[in-house]
């Protein structure tokens, strides 16, 4: 439907019968109904069902486009809740392993010192810090300590893990390797602290180590 704005000589509505026809105002009002026809150009006569279609298409992407906005939002609420989720349990666990890993340290080095802090930061993206010093002095980087003092520092970080959530059997590949006689006395000892509870099989050619074993088990290979 178009709406038209007529001329004011020119009668909007069909001229009443009843009075006197006027000639010159009707053909006016032809011609100017003739240009307002040439003026809309060629008729489509599929438009409405070319409309219908399109109609069709656009209802359905508006469907869509809701569902993608309605998952999103499911999502972000989702991630939420996993990220307070992984913050809280974090939290906890990560306390626990610094208090193990504090008292571990200790008794591989009397009178030393560590500890566990996060770098500043998301706490589930932050860089995690590792301090010691063996002899109680300050706390220092890693990169200051010997290669024993380091072995024995990532093997208390290792109990101190193990320990939040211990298992009956622990599996050791020569993590021995580099300490020398008077710190594999305190591996050993540490060892069997931690072997009440758990039983411990530990691949070594120390014979330190295998010293201090309950139970030995031989390999060899061929030439």
């Amino acid at each position: 439907a178009y709406e038209v704005d007529l001329p004011q000589h020119v009668a909007a509505h069909p001229p009443d019968l009843a009075q006197e026809f006027d000639l010159a105002a009707t053909d006016e009002r032809v011609g100017w109904l003739r240009n307002r026809l040439k003026s809309m150009g060629p008729v489509n006569m599929l438009a409405l069902e070319e409309f219908q279609k399109e109609k069709e298409r656009l209802d359905f992407l508006t469907a869509q486009k809701e569902d993608l906005l309605k998952a999103e939002e499911n999502l972000k609420e989702t991630i939420k809740v996993i990220n307070d989720t992984a913050y809280e349990r974090f939290g906890k666990v990560f306390s626990l392993i610094r208090e193990n890993f504090i008292q571990v340290f200790k008794s591989f080095f009397e009178g030393g010192l560590a500890d566990l802090r996060l770098d500043e930061g998301d706490p589930l993206e932050a860089d995690i810090i590792i301090e010691a010093n063996p002899k109680g002095r300050s706390l220092g980087s890693l990169a200051l300590l010997s290669g024993g003092e380091k072995t024995l520092t990532a093997i208390s970080l290792l109990f101190a893990i193990y320990l939040v959530k211990p298992s009956p059997f622990c599996i050791l590949d020569e993590v021995d390797a580099p300490l020398d006689d008077n710190n594999i006395g305190r591996f050993t000892s540490a060892l069997r602290k931690f072997s009440e509870n758990t039983q411990f099989i530990c691949v070594t050619h120390n014979k330190g180590t295998m010293k201090a074993a309950d139970y030995l088990y031989g390999v060899t290979m061929e030439e």
